[in-house]
């Protein structure tokens, strides 16, 4: 009985480490898209050997709105989760773009979640959460990942969040 036991959790295991992120995206109906231009003077992913450095990203709608104010303020918790999830299809659709094919992805190493809320907000996990649920449910296992959620006064262009993320990616 314990072999069995240990046979299908390895097999959930694999069934985690293969999935294809491609497929979870058209899945759950997400949609990529071109991204915007950085609006100063940066870059919005670097590679170095097999690791990709994501600037800080807001949640940039495919038509190139944001979801802005201030969580606590101007949006609840709920708002916030939104605006972070928003937050990971627009960092997706950059790494998409700097790597072509998410299959690539190995692991998701760190995310940095910033959330534009007022002085006395303490839920900022809670709000990053709408990043890191959508990514672990696109990348599966390789999706989990190290992660900081802190909170500022403002954001550029009154976004709600701001997160940056690294990666690493098989290499070529």
């Amino acid at each position: 009985m314990r072999t069995l036991i240990a046979l299908i959790l390895l097999g959930f295991n694999v069934t985690l480490m293969a999935q294809d992120p491609e497929q979870k995206l058209k899945d759950q109906k997400i949609e990529l898209f071109k991204p915007a231009a950085p609006i100063a003077n940066y870059v919005k992913a670097v590679r170095v050997g097999n690791m990709i450095y994501l600037a800080g990203h807001g949640p940039t709608k495919a038509d190139g709105t944001n979801i802005t104010g201030k969580v606590g303020k101007d949006l609840t918790v709920e708002q916030g989760y939104m605006a972070a999830r928003q937050t990971a299809i627009a960092i997706l659709s950059t790494l998409k773009a700097e790597i072509g094919d998410l299959n690539k992805v190995k692991r998701v190493v760190k995310v940095l979640g910033i959330v534009n809320c007022t002085d006395d907000f303490k839920d900022h996990p809670k709000v990053i959460n709408g990043f890191s649920d959508l990514i672990v449910s696109v990348f599966g296992e390789k999706g989990l990942h190290a992660r900081s959620a802190v909170g500022m006064n403002s954001l550029p262009l009154n976004i709600a969040v701001e997160v940056e993320m690294i990666v690493e990616v098989v290499e070529n």
